[in-house]
């Protein structure tokens, strides 16, 4: 979908519905004819309503002449129209900071308003499908707690010295949620918000055919600043990722809001320097991604040359990551709502994104981070 300056005869999607078949009708002599071969009356033909076949027909826009008057339907203004988006449906304009939720890049291909859209259905999950949905098994997701508790004191013995060290700052692991029944709410919207995105739950890195393969994430590659998990904090990566794998996931809800779309609240306290989560999706070059619309794109590695940069695309597969907000880095106010940022690490020899509390986050508080952590592509002057 390009933006509104393009011209009247750029390529569009199929636009207005197709005209639907007129039921076939008999004319006089046939009629006659039916009624003496049929003694009794046929059953009645039902058909469906106008409004129920225009919703699922095919639908095909018809250029305009000049779009030089078209307005934003929720501002009413003309004006940067650079940013206007027009509606392959419906034919109508909107602002890219007007429309809910904001669109943060000009979409590749076909783009629909919200109204065309429609609502969001909001699908819920019963307790059998949550556990399945992220490949948990029965047996560890209602386990004893002994074996958590065994390790957590382990963990305690062994980072006890490293408190008389305040300069060395260590990463924590998460706390998960003790309560059973509000973990797999947890789980539950972390579920919704990725089915209603299309996406497929993936709490790692994947290397799908035709994108990068495992072997360029190598961190040899890196060109700028990338950190060195310690032998302490590689420990409380594996002891999160283990914590996940038995469906023992930070506090966090994933909820909808009208301007931002799907966002993450903690749940409970987190503390700083906590690990949030892995960043996680499909690895890709950059180069391959240069004219990608995907809003969710992160730096995996710099490379020294160009065709070695990777990125990690979380449009298809990713986690909770995936729907934490970024600031406004243009605003003083939204500066201030950061309490999380990205860091890079290098973790046995290859690339991976880690997302950390860069101070206590309490209760009912959304994540935030800056998105251009690293580099400044990414348009961030509309977020709130």
């Amino acid at each position: 979908m390009a933006s509104a300056t393009s011209s009247p005869t750029a390529q569009r999607h199929v636009g207005f519905s197709h005209r639907t078949q007129a039921p076939f009708q008999l004319d006089d002599s046939s009629s006659q004819l039916h009624d003496e071969l049929h003694d009794d009356s046929p059953p009645v033909r039902k058909y469906r309503l106008m409004s129920d076949i225009m919703a699922r027909a095919q639908y095909a826009v018809v250029e305009r002449e000049t779009y030089s008057d078209l307005l934003c339907e929720q501002c009413g203004s003309g004006e940067v129209s650079e940013e206007l988006l027009l509606c392959d449906k419906c034919d109508k304009g909107f602002h890219m900071k007007c429309v809910r939720p904001i669109v943060v890049r000009i979409p590749i291909g076909s783009w629909l308003c919200p109204k065309c859209q429609g609502g969001k259905r909001v699908r819920t999950f019963s307790q059998k499908r949550i556990i399945d949905f992220f490949g948990i098994g029965r047996s560890y997701f209602y386990a004893d707690d002994k074996c958590s508790s065994q390790e957590a004191k382990k963990r305690r013995k062994r980072s006890r010295p490293l408190v008389l060290h305040k300069k060395k700052r260590r990463l924590l692991p998460f706390v998960p949620t003790k309560d059973p029944v509000q973990r797999l709410k947890q789980m539950g919207s972390l579920a919704s918000a990725l089915t209603a995105s299309n996406i497929e739950f993936c709490d790692h890195l994947t290397y799908s055919p035709g994108m990068a393969p495992r072997s360029a994430n190598r961190s040899a590659f890196e060109n700028g600043d990338m950190q060195i998990l310690c032998k302490e904090d590689l420990e409380t990566v594996e002891h999160c990722i283990a914590m996940s794998k038995r469906g023992e996931f930070p506090p966090f809800m994933v909820v909808y809001d009208l301007c931002q779309g799907y966002t993450v609240e903690a749940d409970d306290l987190i503390k700083d320097m906590t690990v949030v989560a892995e960043y996680t999706g499909d690895v890709d070059y950059l180069h391959n991604r240069e004219r990608d619309d995907c809003d969710s794109m992160m730096t995996l590695l710099l490379g020294r040359e160009s065709s070695q940069s990777l990125v990690i695309c979380a449009d298809k597969r990713g986690n909770v990551a995936r729907f934490i907000s970024g600031i406004n880095n243009h605003t003083q106010e939204g500066r201030k709502k950061q309490n999380c940022k990205c860091v890079r690490y290098n973790v046995g020899g290859e690339c991976r994104v880690f997302l950390v509390a860069t101070r206590d986050i309490f209760k009912g508080e959304r994540l935030y981070y800056d998105y251009n952590g690293y580099e400044y592509h990414y348009p961030t002057h509309n977020f709130v």
